[in-house]
């Protein structure tokens, strides 16, 4: 007999928009009393991104035959028709419907609902109580995106860019601080284009230093992906005076070479990646990063690889997000010439070792060094650089506060760690000293 699900259950794919949107979906869910109904928040951004939300859903279904499917999420708003085709699903909404609490009223609903994400003018802000399973908090402080890079589809499941104003942005983080979250990521599709719709223009800078002044018992911030040619000049100055906001940068980089840059239509080229990095390590010098690149984008030769390939290393990133280029009907990037999809998966490769390398030489050098640990779960959790951390002779479950930590070794890939003032740091120092 299948065990019915008395919750809603919601799984999520791709970016830390969709994760907070999922939260918003969860409450709705519940309060339209919705039970034995499991939602796919999907992502559009690879055609192997779809492919695994439609084997999960396939899945879903062999696993839990009486219960509800609804799939949301970018790849229904672009391809709708697809998903309400599949017999595993019940219902389909698109990204601007399934943040409405009235869609989730099944019955009184058409089985699909999508709507033209272009004619959407606004982002309605949603007030989330808190993250299931999470210590973190994803916070949406702008939807869409108005650049359409060649190789992108998620302008057209996401909309053009549409900020939340700040008093709503403030009113949700001082939510979540009263509910006990340590540590917030500003989170959207593009945040770096943050108030440009808004009365006055208020920059990301304005809008992240009102914050932290209005609610001042937050303790942790980040900053979520950055277009490097586009971060103004309040977010650099926050970033150097701020002690709140974490040193841990994430770029939107996607190549190191300028003409791959330019057929990708992005806006900024080499040298501004060299400037933005040189000027944050300049303000904090113990800054890391973090970057996504797509490996093989269409015409990239080996030479417009390597130029990649050692930027990486040049800058010293250290948490690579690599993908290889996936073909998306639609895009401009698509009509190129393609690299050999075997070529691809090399260079991918290539990068993906040369980020190991970087992040285990980062571990290395945190030995011997504090951090402040949020920790998530069994006494892991997140560095201030987002580093992996165990802590051992951690005394009672902490989970959701920040622990002051010696760092003692990296261990399979992950910080090992003894709370400060324990007899177990202690030795670890002395031992460290006598080396």
């Amino acid at each position: 007999m299948t065990k019915l699900l008395t919750d809603p259950k919601i799984v999520t794919f791709g970016c830390r928009l969709n994760t907070y949107e999922s939260e918003v979906m969860r409450q709705h869910a519940r309060e339209a009393g919705l039970s034995d109904t499991i939602i796919f928040n999907t992502c559009a951004v690879t055609t192997e991104a779809e492919r695994q939300a439609r084997q999960s859903i396939r899945k879903a279904r062999r696993n839990n035959p009486d219960a509800k499917i609804i799939v949301t999420g970018c790849a229904a708003q672009i391809s709708p028709e697809l998903y309400a085709g599949m017999e595993e699903v019940d219902h389909v909404m698109g990204n601007e419907e399934k943040l409405k609490r009235e869609s989730f009223n099944l019955g009184e609903n058409a089985s699909v609902a999508v709507n033209d994400i272009m004619e959407a003018k606004e982002t309605a802000a949603h007030l989330v109580h808190g993250f299931e399973e999470h210590t973190r908090a994803f916070v949406q402080i702008q939807q869409g995106c108005n650049h359409r890079c060649t190789f992108c589809i998620i302008p057209f499941g996401r909309g053009n860019n549409r900020s939340v104003p700040i008093g709503a942005i403030t009113e949700q983080v001082r939510l979540l601080v009263n509910n006990g979250v340590k540590e917030v990521v500003l989170t959207g599709v593009d945040i770096t284009d943050y108030g440009l719709d808004l009365p006055g223009t208020p920059t990301l800078g304005q809008m992240t230093k009102r914050l932290l002044a209005q609610v001042p018992e937050l303790k942790r911030l980040r900053l979520s992906s950055l277009d490097p040619v586009e971060i103004d000049e309040d977010t650099y100055r926050l970033f150097g005076e701020e002690p709140r906001i974490m040193p841990h940068l994430h770029i939107s980089l996607q190549a190191g070479d300028d003409m791959v840059l330019k057929r990708m239509k992005r806006r900024h080229l080499r040298r501004h990646v060299v400037e933005m990095v040189e000027r944050a390590r300049a303000l904090r010098p113990d800054v890391v990063f973090g970057a996504d690149i797509i490996a093989g984008f269409p015409t990239e030769t080996d030479e417009m690889f390597e130029n990649t390939y050692n930027l990486v290393n040049e800058l010293n990133l250290t948490y690579l997000h690599v993908f290889p280029y996936s073909e998306r009907p639609g895009t401009p990037a698509a009509k190129m010439p393609q690299v050999p999809g075997n070529i691809r998966k090399q260079r991918a490769g290539r990068l993906r070792s040369a980020g190991e390398i970087s992040e285990q030489r980062f571990m290395e050098s945190r030995i011997g060094t504090t951090a402040q640990v949020l920790i998530e779960k069994n006494g892991f959790g997140r560095s201030e650089h987002y580093a992996q951390v165990q802590i051992e002779a951690l005394e009672g479950d902490l989970t959701g506060e920040v622990v002051p930590v010696y760092i003692a070794d990296v261990r399979d890939g992950k910080l090992l760690a003894y709370p400060l003032g324990t007899k177990a740091a202690d030795d670890a120092r002395a031992k460290y000293a006598a080396q």
